[in-house]
């Protein structure tokens, strides 16, 4: 094997592996965007712990039917820009719909939601959810709430008891 197809190889292999281990995985098309613009959006994105990077589109078709996730391939066309997530499946989908919404160059073209293909409204849809903490938050809130109605009401009655006792 020439060298050149052994470098081929070696990073679809690479590829696969990415998809692979990505908790979600967006697809976008940059064209249109400035060089500053791409590097605001990879700081905004590494910052967030999501890799995103430009391949070929042979390498990431080959490397999408390896992954299993080959339903893909039909987005793959024109300059591509993949981001991947493998810890939190909400950050390239927030990051990516918001700087998509001050930059209209950015076009989100199809996602893989935990090995799930999505279209681009369900990556739009995932990127308008609260993030993880403010999830959490609504949970303790709701899970506080008859606690503190319960502990309410108990302070009620005892006054109540106290003006009648007074």
């Amino acid at each position: 094997m020439s060298k050149a197809i052994e470098t081929k190889v070696v990073q679809v292999q690479e590829i696969a592996e990415k998809f692979q281990a990505a908790a979600s995985v967006v697809v976008v098309d940059y064209r249109g965007l400035t060089v500053s613009q791409v590097t605001e959006l990879r700081k905004q994105l590494r910052e967030a712990g999501v890799e995103f990077k430009v391949y070929k589109n042979t390498l990431t078709r080959r490397a999408t039917e390896i992954a299993g996730v080959e339903a893909i391939n039909e987005f793959l066309t024109g300059p591509n820009a993949v981001a991947f997530s493998n810890e939190d499946v909400v950050a390239p989908a927030k990051i990516i719909n918001e700087f998509a919404k001050k930059n209209e160059a950015l076009e989100i073209k199809a996602g893989i939601i935990e090995g799930v293909v999505s279209s681009v409204e369900d990556v739009k849809a995932l990127a308008e959810l609260p993030s993880r903490e403010g999830l959490l938050s609504m949970l303790l809130s709701v899970l506080q709430a008859p606690v503190r109605n319960f502990a309410l009401a108990t302070k009620a009655v005892a006054e109540q008891k106290e003006e009648q006792g007074a």
